[in-house]
């Protein structure tokens, strides 16, 4: 209770006390107040000033003890000698040394410690890279395990035995002597009915033996074959690959019968064509020159004379009845063939018989100088011809004949309409001649009537040059083929005029089972003549090229040359019996390399870049080689005749090869194929674990010609490890020196075959080599720099364009707009472009058959003589067969080699001489065959926004 009482009283005299202060105040006068504040102002600053000097003193006290502390400091050492003060000094310099020293190898011992730490960390990205580089291989080795099961399983379920030969359907033997057959039955003759089989076995060949005609001889007393006919034939089948001089094995038996001689004639016609300009030695073939009775004493005539070929040639400025040994007779030639120029209806037998040209050219060689330029389309002349008409008897049937026979009313009718033609009012010029002048000296033999040669043939090749259409106009007297008729089509292709064929109806061509002349002759009716003029201005420029070009194509092949003529008979037999020529031959690849010395290997140079999986790794696999031997010639004969390089040879792949539908990968026909995704498609994972595409599973060869550039090349060849699908590679050493023996070649995991140049040609590029595998062949310079995934995209789309060039560096041919009539060699950037450099480039291996033994050596010859445009020269023959353009990948447009030797590019002269190459190439091709081309290839999902859990076929293309 006191407690309490005493907390209150507390509180109440506070109360009170402040309430007293308060009620002073409130009493207090207004001076008092101001006193107060003024005294208080005045006292403050005395206050203020004692504290301040009160402070100062005790700092003043502090400075005082610390000045006294530094002097009795002075006052210890100012006793010391000076020598011990120098050994102070000493002492502690060297101990400033040593703790330099000290921080020096400390400061060492950092930068070690970091130069440490830098090599650890790049050992460890290293690691990163290689842990990368082994997961994908990891991944390309788990795709070619299973690509070699699928291998494995296919050769399991091909698990037959090889494909014996046939056996031989006749014994090795001569042909067995039988009753010879009357003359009904030899003019009745067939293949199935005159020709015996069992001697020419499908794989036999096609064994061909040639009667010498040196020592064996057919024709009459007084009379003997040409000498220019015996040698050349002679000569030319020596080049040919199915000649046997074994008549056991023989298939047909050649025998040259004509043309044959007289020494009057022979002296008359040598007058003859000495004022003509013709070649010497030439005349009709009498004929009573055969000898029937010497035709059947051959030793290999059999009795009947079975699979033998009469060969009646004939020559320049002949006769109209030249080249008929039957002219006029029922000559009995048992079962043998006759081959021959001129036939009447009555006697040709359509299927047996053949109708060849008449030998007309030059043995063999180069004959692209004798044709005339393919343009302009339209010429001076729109049609012309030179001729006089010879009938029976050897009179001259002119505009107004004295004969009344049908023949001559629609004769004289032709000729009176293409005169009025001619003189008609039209734009069109004309040369129509149909008298000779001066008047010719041949003459027919009785029953036969035909167009006679005027001029010589020089004078009629000048017209003929500047003729749009040349006129052929058929022979009368019942003949389906004329020697004349054949050499005015001999000399219209040659000049490049389209042959117009009136009265086409009735008349045979020759090798009309395998030519196609519908692409070539324009054939009529004889009725047909008053359309004759409206046909010819109805036809576009297009189809004149296009015909003009397939004419010199027939023409160059197989009517040029005597080697043309002879290959050709040869081949038209053997197509009839369905047997394959014999393989065209390769290049033996000779080694650089002595057979003792073993080159150094060096290990391969491996990228450090991680390489996304472009396709498994496998074994090599070379490309299936003559599997169509016996139906390339039954489903593409007409392609292999008409439009492909030749039909004289067997290669071992085409690129025209068929493609089987898409659904016969999976049904039937799945082998060798590697569909993507098993067939279920997919992005980039799926489509480089597969090859995909039409065709079968492939590689592909590089091929590198070099010359003494050791370690570019060595360069090159180490950026190749790793490649897929790679089969192997073929160095074409140009040069002379073989290479250093110290040199280390690098093991990129393929087989690289060094081979040595014949010579150093850029043309060595182009070579077949047998060491060449594969279809596809990668043609690249020894500095080229490609990317794997640039060299398998590039292979990829070759895939799919398997007849074309496909590669990266395009150029293209453009006009001289400053002469107006030349071509340039143009790199610069374009829009559109024609060729693709062979220095990067994919080409099918055929093409390289068809650069060796066909491309025209003149043209090789001018690469050798620059040294330069041998990839111009592949570019003209691939477009010219395909008439297509080549394909550009990728956006690479140059390949520069940093810190590489100087090239053959680099030259002031490499562009002057290209553009000289580009006009002398048209010049032998007659045209220009290259051809534009404005897009590019790439990848299908470049530059496509995909999911995040999808690849692209390829990252940078």
């Amino acid at each position: 209770m006191s407690g309490y009482d005493s907390l209150g009283g507390n509180g109440s005299g506070q109360s009170s006390t402040g309430g007293a202060v308060c009620h002073w105040l409130k009493h207090m006068k207004l001076y008092r107040v101001v006193f107060i504040v003024v005294i208080c102002l005045l006292t403050l600053p005395f206050v203020f000033y004692n504290l301040l000097v009160h402070e100062e003193s005790n700092v003043q006290h502090n400075d005082i003890h610390r000045t006294r502390s530094q002097l009795f400091t002075f006052e210890d050492v100012s006793p010391l000698k000076a020598a011990d003060l120098k050994l102070r000094i000493d002492e502690m310099l060297r101990m400033k040394g040593t703790v330099s020293l000290e921080l020096r190898d400390l400061e060492s011992r950092r930068q070690k410690l970091q130069s440490d730490i830098g090599l650890y960390n790049q050992k460890i990205d290293e690691l990163k890279q290689e842990l990368a580089r082994q997961q994908t291989e990891l991944e390309r080795l788990k795709i070619s395990v299973e690509q070699a099961q699928v291998a494995q399983r296919e050769a399991v379920l091909r698990n037959t035995p090889e494909l014996a030969l046939p056996r031989a359907l006749f014994s090795d033997s001569l042909p067995a002597d039988i009753r010879p057959i009357g003359t009904d039955q030899s003019r009745a003759c067939k293949m199935s009915t005159c020709f015996d089989h069992s001697r020419c076995s499908l794989t036999s060949g096609f064994p061909v033996y040639l009667y010498d005609p040196d020592t064996t001889t057919v024709v009459s007393e007084g009379y003997d074959i040409d000498g220019f006919l015996k040698t050349t034939i002679k000569q030319t089948l020596g080049y040919n690959a199915h000649l046997t001089t074994d008549p056991k094995k023989a298939c047909v038996f050649l025998v040259l019968v004509g043309e044959a001689l007289s020494e009057h004639e022979a002296q008359k016609n040598n007058r003859y064509n000495a004022v003509q300009g013709g070649p010497v030695g030439s005349v009709a073939t009498n004929p009573s020159s055969l000898n029937v009775t010497r035709l059947r004493m051959l030793p290999y005539w059999g009795g009947d004379g079975r699979n033998h070929v009469l060969l009646n040639f004939a020559r320049r400025e002949v006769g109209p009845g030249a080249g008929n040994m039957l002219q006029g007779q029922a000559m009995d030639t048992g079962r043998a063939m006759l081959v021959q120029s001129s036939f009447e209806e009555s006697q040709f037998r359509v299927g047996f018989d053949l109708i060849a040209p008449p030998i007309l050219g030059p043995p063999g060689g180069d004959v692209w100088q004798e044709c005339a330029p393919m343009l302009p389309a339209r010429r001076k002349y729109l049609l012309s011809f030179q001729g006089e008409l010879q009938g029976q008897n050897g009179t001259t049937i002119g505009p107004r004949g004295t004969d009344d026979t049908e023949s001559d009313t629609v004769d004289e009718f032709i000729i009176e309409y293409l005169k009025e033609m001619s003189s008609g009012r039209t734009q069109d010029y004309f040369m129509l001649q149909f008298e000779c002048v001066p008047a010719t000296e041949q003459r027919a033999p009785s029953g036969l009537r035909d167009w006679s040669l005027c001029g010589t043939d020089n004078s009629r090749k000048s017209v003929l040059k500047e003729s749009t259409f040349a006129l052929l106009l058929a022979p009368g007297g019942g003949s389906t083929s004329s020697t004349l008729l054949q050499a005015r089509l001999y000399e219209a292709l040659r000049a490049g005029a389209i042959p117009l064929v009136l009265g086409g109806d009735q008349v045979q061509l020759p090798y009309a089972e395998t030519i196609d002349w519908r692409r070539v002759v324009i054939s009529l009716p004889k009725a047909r003549i008053t359309e004759l003029h409206f046909l010819l201005r109805a036809i576009p420029d297009g189809d004149l090229l296009t015909m003009r070009r397939q004419g010199r194509l027939v023409w160059e092949r197989y009517l040029s040359s005597v080697q043309s003529t002879v290959d050709t008979i040869v081949a038209s037999l053997r197509n009839r019996l369905g047997i394959p020529p014999k393989p065209i031959p390769s290049v033996i690849a000779h080694s650089v390399f002595n057979s003792s010395f073993v080159p150094l290997k060096s290990d391969p140079v491996i990228d450090t870049e991680p390489e996304e999986s472009l396709g498994p790794i496998e074994p090599p696999y070379p490309s299936p080689a003559f599997r169509r031997n016996y139906t390339a010639t039954l489903v593409q004969s007409r392609e292999m005749w008409n439009d492909w390089a030749d039909p004289f040879a067997l290669y071992p792949q085409l690129p025209f090869d068929p493609v089987l539908p898409s659904d016969a990968k999976f049904i039937g026909s799945h082998m060798g194929f590697r569909p993507i995704g098993k067939g279920a498609g997919g992005t980039g994972k799926e489509f480089g674990e597969s090859l995909g595409g039409n065709y079968p599973r492939e590689q592909f060869t590089i091929v590198i010609l070099t010359y003494e550039r050791e370690q570019v090349l060595m360069d090159s060849l180490s950026r190749l490890y790793g490649l897929p699908y790679l089969h192997k590679v073929i160095v074409v050493w140009n040069s002379p020196k073989p290479p250093l023996e110290d040199l280390r070649w690098p093991d990129i995991g393929v087989p690289v075959h060094v081979v040595r140049a014949p010579r150093n040609s850029l043309n060595n590029r182009f070579l077949p080599f047998d060491a060449i595998e594969t279809e596809a062949v990668l043609s690249v310079d020894d500095d080229a720099h490609l990317r794997h995934d640039e060299i398998l995209f590039g292979f990829r789309v070759w895939r799919e364009h398997r007849d074309r060039v496909v590669g990266f560096p395009g150029r293209f041919h453009a006009w001289d707009v400053n002469t107006l009539d030349s071509w340039n060699y143009n790199s610069n950037y374009s829009c559109e472009l024609s060729m693709v450099l062979t220095g990067a480039a994919f080409i099918h291996k055929y093409y390289t058959y068809l650069y060796t033994y066909t491309l025209p050596q003149a043209i090789r010859d001018k690469v050798d003589e620059y040294m330069n445009c041998e990839d111009i020269a592949m570019n003209f023959l691939v477009s010219h067969v395909t008439r297509k353009p080549p394909v550009k990948v990728t956006s690479r447009w140059t390949f520069r080699c940093p810190g590489c030797p100087v090239s053959l590019s680099e030259d002031d002269t490499h562009f002057q001489e290209r553009h000289k190459c580009i006009n002398f190439f048209t010049k032998v091709f007659g045209y220009t065959p290259l051809l534009n081309t404005q897009y590019r290839a790439d990848s299908i999902l470049f530059k496509t926004r995909i999911p995040h859990d999808k690849q692209k076929c390829f990252k940078f293309i």
